[in-house]
């Protein structure tokens, strides 16, 4: 008589888990690319010719009672220009990329984009499409 090997092996199927984590993978790959955290949210002007930057960049955001803010990070106007540069760094190729509500006075965009001519930054101002 041959006595056969009769013990329980448990196991887990696991070639189907590699595939769901690529298309998990994938996924979240894709929605962190369209989701920009250093955004606030407001109207911005409109503009029919619109160009996309891809350059590393520093949000600049006016909101409508004046309150500015550097990547979510809200800085007093007097201070603004010394945070700016100190969050440059040595990165002068960085684009600031200003949003601005579409209902400010043209003086308050003048006042901010001054601060780049000084320092000889590129400013960038954000618009919706308004096709």
């Amino acid at each position: 008589m041959v006595k056969r090997n009769k013990r329980f092996h448990a196991e887990v199927a696991t070639s189907s888990l590699s595939d769901i984590m690529f298309f998990l993978l994938l996924f979240f790959l894709i929605i962190s690319t369209l989701a920009n955290p250093n955004v606030i949210r407001m109207t911005l002007p409109k503009s029919k010719n619109n160009e996309k930057t891809n350059k590393q960049q520093i949000s600049l955001s006016v909101t409508e009672d004046k309150k500015f803010y550097l990547d979510k990070e809200e800085v007093a106007f007097d201070q603004l220009e010394k945070t700016l540069i100190s969050k440059m760094g040595d990165a002068k190729d960085q684009t600031v990329v200003v949003r601005i509500p579409f209902n400010l006075q043209v003086q308050d965009l003048v006042d901010i984009l001054q601060i780049g001519v000084k320092n000889k930054l590129k400013f960038v101002i954000a618009t919706n499409n308004s096709k």
